[in-house]
């Protein structure tokens, strides 16, 4: 199969698969148990803490391991608002992950104050919005006029790929309490907690070639975040439940290797992106790119169709998957749905186009051929479908004789 949907997940590196051999075979102590192999365990756990803090230029108390990027998320946004009781608001842009739409949502209905962010026709968010959410404080709602307001916007879409303007959205909003969803930009570009300025950051392992099943939560020192998950003391009482050595260990080798060899992947990316995006536009008629030429990231690009009514969207992933190429219309989370993308509709893009996107998402393990034959499948799919809608419209009306 040609795999290009690594945005949904990446193979794991076969160097992380071996430093993770030893703490499910041999090193298999509890990392919270007084005795020797639990104590080889908390070691590797805590090295693999203070080597991700460094990675992302914060300390290692600033760090939890959660399960992944929805735990991370999740736990931000309803700790914040309800346990912590650090904010009394939301405003989060209108293409993040559902992971931050969710349960932006389930809070508002339980009465906190939402407001989304519109974005550009290239997915960038209107940060300047916040100026004026900020400045009303959310008047309206006169017990929450000096309570803080959390704002939540991603590093980077995981259907477009458009870099997002954090440190923009920091200076306009100098105190409210910033958190950026960057499970797909963290080992692609640089990430820099002190330099973007944000409190909370969310982090996973499996987009970098890594394993599935954890990911990390950084939280700014001095703020008061309580656990949203009770049960044991784990990561400094605030995220109860027994870490998995193998798991973090595999996390902070593929962090490793991915910022160490960023530029280097970057690079190989970039010039399978490039590729990608001149076939496309040389052989498919009527496309539209959804991802920006600049200030993207190097491994997404999102192609729609300015004649999308005459195509299924569903159709052409079955299609593409029948001809061993892995493609998605978006996150992975809400593939099978027949709903068009969230992202493309802020986008101002039609509901049609919208459903019947192709995201193609590459690693530095995609080669040329690949992306030759890819385009070269949705060429072929797309033509057959268009020739064959024209020939249903343009057929003669069957007569009946009385």
């Amino acid at each position: 199969m040609i795999y290009l949907d690594n945005s949904a997940t990446t193979r794991m590196d076969d160097r992380v698969l071996e430093a993770m051999l030893p703490w499910l075979r041999d090193q298999y102590g509890n990392a919270s148990s007084v005795y020797a192999l639990g104590r080889a365990a908390r070691v590797a756990v805590e090295n693999a803490r203070e080597e991700l803090a460094h990675l992302i230029n914060a300390h290692p108390a600033e760090i939890l391991f959660t399960s992944g990027g929805t735990e991370s998320n999740n736990t931000v946004l309803k700790s914040c608002c309800g346990a912590s009781r650090l904010a009394s608001a939301l405003v989060v842009s209108s293409i993040e992950h559902h992971a931050v739409l969710h349960p932006a949502e389930i809070l508002h209905e339980q009465g906190i104050p939402l407001h989304l962010l519109s974005v550009s026709d290239e997915g960038v968010a209107h940060v300047e919005e916040c100026v004026e959410v900020l400045a009303k404080a959310f008047a309206h709602d006169k017990p929450h006029r000096e309570k803080n307001v959390l704002i939540s916007l991603m590093h980077a879409n995981n259907e477009t790929g458009a870099i997002q303007p954090i440190r923009r959205l920091r200076e306009l909003a100098p105190t409210a309490l910033l958190h950026t969803d960057a499970v797909q930009s963290f080992g692609k570009i640089p990430f820099d907690v002190q330099k973007l300025g944000v409190d909370f950051a969310t982090l996973s392992a499996h987009k970098i070639h890594g394993p599935k099943g954890i990911g990390a939560l950084f939280v700014r020192k001095g703020i008061d975040f309580k656990a949203h998950q009770q049960g044991g003391s784990q990561e400094r009482n605030r995220r109860a439940g027994t870490e998995s050595p193998a798991l973090i260990v595999g996390f902070v080798t593929a962090a490793r290797l991915a910022v160490q060899e960023m530029e280097a992947r970057a690079a190989i990316m970039r010039e399978r992106t490039t590729l990608l995006r001149t076939l496309l536009a040389e052989q498919i008629p009527h496309l539209r790119f959804n991802t920006p030429q600049t200030n993207a990231l190097p491994s997404i690009v999102n192609v729609s169709f300015t004649d999308a009514e005459r195509l299924d969207g569903e159709a052409i992933l079955q299609s593409m998957d029948m001809r061993g190429v892995a493609v998605s219309n978006g996150s992975a989370c809400v593939s099978g749905s027949l709903q068009p993308s969230h992202v493309l509709v802020a986008m101002h893009r039609p509901h049609a186009e919208a459903k019947a996107a192709v995201r193609f998402s590459i690693s530095k393990d995609t080669t040329t051929e690949e992306i030759h034959e890819a385009v070269e499948a949705l060429r072929e799919i797309v033509s057959a479908m268009r020739e064959l809608q024209l020939k249903i419209t343009t057929a003669p009306t069957a007569r009946v004789v009385a």
